[in-house]
């Protein structure tokens, strides 16, 4: 697995699914604030007048000479909860992120955010 500061240097490279289909570029980690491991990534998709962010989980995830392969597929992610690419992953959406991967989802015991853009 990957470490979160190794990861940033990944920014702006393509992110590709199992299948190697290009699904957009990386724009940033997002870590799991109760073990500070990267957790999931942001992924720039649209075109360039209607850019969005897509999440996306890093479990699984490789890297290779200038891409990051997820585990899900391009349509999944493209069809996952996204935000403006200068916009705020809100803590009340963060469920809807993880539900959208079928992933179980907790906030921290004082109702803290789960996740954390580094």
């Amino acid at each position: 697995m990957f470490e979160a500061h190794d990861i940033k240097e990944w920014r702006d490279h393509d992110v590709v699914d199992l299948d190697g289909h290009k699904i957009g570029s990386l724009e940033s980690v997002y870590v799991d604030t109760r073990t500070d491991r990267p957790a999931f990534a942001t992924v720039t998709l649209g075109l360039p007048t209607r850019r969005r962010l897509a999440f996306v989980p890093l479990d699984g995830a490789t890297v290779g000479p200038g891409y990051l392969k997820v585990t899900h597929s391009k349509d999944q992610v493209k069809d996952a909860p996204s935000i403006d690419t200068d916009g705020e992953l809100r803590a009340a959406e963060e469920e809807s992120v993880f539900a959208h991967y079928g992933l179980a989802y907790e906030q921290g015991s004082g109702g803290e955010r789960r996740l954390a853009r580094r």
